[in-house]
């Protein structure tokens, strides 16, 4: 049994195919099928069903891909640790960022990173939450930066910082002029929301309960349109369609008056989310973790206020 076996059954798994298992590896597919069935007849076990359009895992084969996965990583940390002892930020750090943080975070990031650790750069991913956990289990990526809740992960978590939401609506409507909003006052209005699988959709329906029981068919609130990403919704609030609730930091200026959108603050209690920085606690380069940490708390993210890298060292020495 070999690293390299391991390494092409559970990329076999995570391609259901062995063709596109074989070009992520960077081989032949006769030379991954052959490994494999070697593997397979060592363990005196079958991994994988064959035949169809789609490979699936045997039930015994998922339990053994799953330990293979561990030995992976855990070779991988060997290799981290033994960078370490040379430089601990040396190397690139592979981050995973949501939909709704990355616009609006990683340009300044990405500055604050170039300037204080060169040596660091970074392969960037965006996706959803659920995406995102599972890439971060699997090794794939080395720390994401989501937004709470998060369903159950068992993984070292950080505090990067607190983000009220506001309001986003055409110029023209009757409220531009008013000074703050409640989340009660929505009931009335047609809301723009994002669609299933974005977690801040789920973060507003939770923060804004009058939302999320008023969208409710039959509760009184008129249709809500679902958008694709923010930048969507947003331009369809300035053609008129209704109203939205964003994140505070994907809104430059909230007394912008050139624009075809106007932008309210709540009233308190405001509705918030917490932005925080998620990795495996077996990950070694805790440096990396604390470099990405002040390199947030350096970003001047409008009305967000950062919590500073000294957390994030308490958190990774725990």
């Amino acid at each position: 049994m070999t690293l390299t076996e391991l390494k092409y059954i559970v990329a076999v798994a995570r391609a259901k195919h062995f063709g596109h298992a074989a070009e992520a590896c960077y081989v032949a597919q006769p030379t991954l099928s052959v490994a494999i069935k070697k593997l397979e007849d060592e363990l005196g076990v079958v991994l994988f069903e064959r035949g169809g359009a789609e490979v699936s895992v045997t039930p015994l084969g998922v339990q053994i891909i799953a330990q293979a996965e561990r030995v992976l990583e855990q070779t991988a940390a060997i290799k981290e640790l033994a960078k370490q002892n040379k430089d601990p930020l040396a190397g690139p750090l592979r981050l995973g960022v949501i939909y709704t943080v990355g616009p609006y975070l990683l340009p300044p990031l990405v500055k604050n990173l170039i300037d204080n650790v060169p040596q660091m750069p970074l392969i960037l991913q965006e996706n959803f939450t659920v995406r995102l956990l599972e890439l971060l289990r699997q090794g794939e990526l080395d720390a994401a930066i989501m937004a709470l809740p998060l369903p159950e992960h068992g993984m070292s978590m950080q505090t990067l910082y607190d983000e009220p939401f506001v309001v986003a609506m055409p110029r023209t409507h009757p409220w531009a002029g008013r000074k703050e909003i409640s989340a009660a006052d929505l009931k009335s209005e047609t809301m723009l929301l994002l669609g299933n699988g974005h977690c801040f959709r789920d973060q507003v329906l939770e923060v804004c309960p009058e939302m999320a029981r008023f969208s409710t068919p039959g509760n009184g609130m008129q249709r809500t349109f679902e958008g694709s990403s923010l930048e969507t919704i947003r331009h369809m609030v300035a053609s008129g369609i209704g109203l939205t609730v964003l994140p505070r930091a994907s809104v430059a200026d909230m007394k912008d008056k050139n624009g075809m959108l106007a932008f309210l603050p709540f009233s308190l209690p405001v509705p918030s989310r917490r932005v925080v920085l998620v990795w495996r606690k077996s990950f070694t380069r805790r440096a990396a973790i604390d470099a990405i940490c002040e390199a947030v708390a350096q970003c001047d993210l409008p009305g967000v206020e950062t919590t500073g890298v000294e957390a994030a060292a308490a958190a990774a020495a725990a």
